[in-house]
C-alpha cells in the first residue's frame, strides 16, 4: 500500500470482511475464448481463516477454480466536497472510504463437513434470527445437497485494509471537514464524523463536539453501545416497565442517538430522538452516569441531540420529564400546560421554534 497511514490493522481487515453483505469476486477464468475475466457479486462468509462460497457446480465461476482471483468490499463513507476544505479551489475534493481486498487461489472445498460448516456461517451472518435446522453434514435435509453443491474458499493469508479517512489532512482541514459534515447532515454523515474521528485521534474536538475531560461524545453511536445505554437507563421512573432488550432496540432503531463514552469507551451519557426531519421531533432517554452529572456533560449531551441533522429542523420539539425542567429551559423547553394547545400534560416540555 503507497500511504501507509492508511493502513487497517489485519483485526480490522477482517472484521470489516466478515460484516460485508456482499463481495466482490474477480478473476481471470481458464477456457474464456477472449481471455476476458469474471466480476461477480456473491455471498462469503469468513470462516477461520478463509471465505467461503456456495453455487452450483457450472457456470463461469468453474473456469476460475484454482486460479489467481481477488475477493474485494468497499464502503463509501462520505463525499468531500472541496469547499469544505477550500473556498475556491476545487482539487481537495475527495471521498473517504473503507475497503478490503484478499488475493489468493479460488480452491474448491471437498470436505462435506467444512462444507456444512461454511453454510452454517454465512446462514448465521445473513439470517442470524435462525428459522432453520443446523446445517449438519449427516443431517437428512442436507447431506445429498452438500454432495451436489459448489462450495468455494480463498484463503485469508493475503488480506489488507484501507481506511482513507482524512489522514492526509492537517488538523485544521480535519476540523473544517467535520464541521462541514454536521452541517450538511446528509444520511450516514453522523457516522462518518465519528469514524473519522476515529481513524485521526489527535485532531481536536470541533466546538460542537467539545466534551468534559476524559470524555468523548459520539455522533452516530455503534449498535454494539446499545447495550451499554440500556443498562444505564434500566431502573428510571419512565422506564421502568421495558426489558434491557426492548431499551438497546430502541436506541438502534431511533432517528437519532448520540452518546458520550470514557476513556475506557465505557458508555456514560445518553440521548436519543424520533423525528421527520422537518415538522416534529421528540426527545428520548437522556440520561448521564451518576458519577458524571454535575460536570455539565447533561447539557453538552442535549445540545448535540437538538443540533443532530435529523433534529435541527424540526419547528416542534417535546420530551417528557419530571425533573431537571431548569436544564431544559436553558435550551428553550417550556412546560406544555403553559401553552394555549390543549392536550397536554403537566410533565411534558415542548420547544417552539420559529
Amino acid at each position: 500500500m503507497r500511504n501507509a497511514h492508511y493502513a487497517l490493522s489485519a483485526a480490522d481487515a477482517r472484521a470489516l470482511l466478515a460484516a460485508a453483505p456482499a463481495v466482490h469476486l474477480a478473476a481471470l477464468s481458464e477456457g474464456q475464448p477472449d481471455g476476458r475475466p469474471i466480476l461477480r457479486v456473491l455471498n462469503g462468509a469468513v470462516l477461520d481463516d478463509a471465505i467461503y462460497f456456495h453455487g452450483a457446480p457450472v457456470g463461469e465461476k468453474t473456469l476460475a477454480v484454482g486460479r489467481p482471483c481477488v475477493v474485494s468490499w468497499e464502503e463509501t463513507v462520505a463525499q468531500i466536497p472541496s469547499y469544505f476544505v477550500d473556498p475556491e479551489r476545487a482539487c481537495p475534493a475527495t471521498t473517504f472510504y473503507r475497503s478490503v481486498q484478499v488475493h489468493g487461489l479460488l480452491r474448491p472445498v471437498a470436505d462435506r463437513n467444512t462444507k456444512a460448516r461454511a453454510l452454517g456461517a454465512l446462514m448465521a451472518a445473513r439470517q442470524p434470527e435462525g428459522g432453520h435446522v443446523p446445517i449438519t453434514a449427516e443431517h437428512p435435509l442436507y447431506a445429498k445437497a452438500l454432495d451436489g453443491l459448489l462450495v468455494l474458499a480463498v484463503d485469508l493469508a493475503d488480506l489488507t485494509g484501507k481506511a482513507k479517512l482524512g489522514q492526509n489532512r492537517s488538523p485544521e482541514q480535519l476540523v473544517r471537514v467535520l464541521e462541514g459534515l454536521w452541517r450538511r447532515g446528509e444520511p450516514g454523515d453522523a457516522r462518518a464524523i465519528d469514524l473519522v474521528r476515529q481513524a485521526n485521534p489527535r485532531v481536536p474536538e470541533p466546538p460542537f463536539l467539545e466534551a468534559p475531560p476524559g470524555l468523548r461524545l459520539l455522533c452516530a453511536p455503534p449498535a454494539a453501545l446499545a447495550p451499554q445505554a440500556a443498562a444505564l437507563l434500566a431502573g428510571t421512573y419512565w422506564n421502568g416497565s421495558f426489558s434491557l432488550e426492548t431499551l438497546a432496540a430502541s436506541h438502534v432503531g431511533s432517528s437519532a442517538w448520540v452518546a458520550a463514552v470514557d476513556a475506557d469507551e465505557r458508555l456514560v451519557a445518553t440521548a436519543r430522538a424520533l423525528s421527520d426531519g422537518v415538522k416534529r421531533a421528540w426527545i428520548y432517554d437522556v440520561c448521564v452516569a451518576p458519577e458524571r452529572r454535575g460536570t455539565g456533560l447533561g447539557k453538552r449531551i442535549v445540545s448535540l441531540i437538538l443540533d443532530h441533522p435529523v433534529v435541527r429542523h424540526a419547528r416542534w420539539v417535546g420530551l417528557s420529564t419530571r425533573d431537571a425542567h431548569g436544564l431544559y429551559e436553558r435550551f428553550g423547553f417550556a412546560n406544555r400546560s403553559s401553552l394555549p394547545s390543549p392536550g397536554y400534560t403537566a410533565t411534558d416540555m415542548v420547544l417552539l421554534r420559529p
